[in-house]
């Protein structure tokens, strides 16, 4: 399947990308609302090379998302995979990224795990305090369907998101 929109696409990691992902996990800019990660450069290698074992395996996907130039600009995961639902996480977006990153690379993860997986709805959760993102979640019609100390739950299906693609589809030509 070719994940690629207007400014973007989406590729499968590598360990080539090990430096990038590290980088991009490390700074501050970006890792406010992430998990904590090993800043050992042979970790991050041994960690793809685990991860592609998963790949192999159809556990989980994790993308660099580039510009259409082939500038990497961030990455993004597909993990958690359940009967009727698959989660999507690690998306981090750096200084690179066009205008419209975050909505192409939301869409393009959508078609992958809708089309590409079919799979009928996703299933993600937000760390407390992250509100830009929250709210995107929301305006792409998200809905919440719980919380504990640190996190809020979403859901959202593929209709919703067809609805959210055809609102903002004069944007993303």
């Amino acid at each position: 399947m070719k994940l690629e929109s207007k400014n973007i696409r989406l590729r499968l990691v590598n360990e080539d990308d090990a430096d990038f992902i590290l980088k991009l996990r490390l700074d501050e800019r970006y890792n406010r609302f992430l998990s904590a990660v090993n800043p050992d450069i042979a970790a991050q290698k041994q960690w793809i090379r685990q991860y592609q074992a998963d790949e192999s395996a159809g556990l989980q996907y994790y993308f660099i998302i580039e510009r259409i130039d082939g500038v990497r600009c961030g990455t993004i995961r597909v993990y958690d995979l359940r009967e009727d639902s698959f989660c999507w996480g690690s998306w981090i977006l750096n200084e690179d990224k066009t205008k419209y990153s975050a909505v192409e690379s939301a869409f393009l993860v959508y078609k992958f795990g809708f089309e590409e997986l079919g799979f009928k709805k996703s299933h993600f959760d937000v760390m407390k305090g992250n509100d830009k993102v929250i709210s995107f979640h929301k305006r792409m019609g998200a809905t919440e369907i719980g919380e504990d100390e640190d996190n809020y739950y979403f859901e959202i299906t593929q209709s919703s998101v067809e609805v959210a693609k055809e609102r903002l589809k004069g944007k993303l030509r």
